[in-house]
């Protein structure tokens, strides 16, 4: 599976921005997926999961209601919204997938994307 994240930028806080993982290679619908984030000079940081039909998610505690995760299986394609924002949610954006038919929640995840930078200006 080959994975594009897309979607990052600079956002003012308190604003919204929208993330897409878009999948190659694979049916995404077989993969959980998962948002992760690296933030500089800090270790990377689970953000969000989804199972594979989009009925089961999982989230971080930072979240707190701003973020959800959604996927278009038939577009191949998993999101990450992002409302809200704040200076602290500056950072390397990555999705990732699970192994073919895991467990939910994964306890691992197989394959990554190159990340998208979303920096929020205070």
């Amino acid at each position: 599976v080959q994975l594009q994240a897309s979607g990052g930028g600079l956002v003012q806080a308190g604003g919204s921005l929208r993330l897409s993982c878009a999948a190659s290679g694979r049916t995404l619908s077989n993969y959980c997926m998962g948002w992760f984030r690296q933030a500089p000079g800090k270790e990377r940081e689970f953000v969000a999961a989804i199972n594979w039909s989009g009925t089961g998610n999982l989230y971080a505690g930072f979240r707190k209601g701003r973020f959800t995760i959604s996927r278009d299986n038939a577009k191949n394609t998993v999101y990450l919204q992002m409302n809200s924002v704040e200076p602290e949610d500056t950072a390397l954006y990555y999705c990732a997938a699970s192994g073919p038919s895991s467990r939910w929640p994964p306890l691992s995840y197989n394959y990554w994307g190159q990340g998208t930078l979303v920096t929020v200006s205070s």
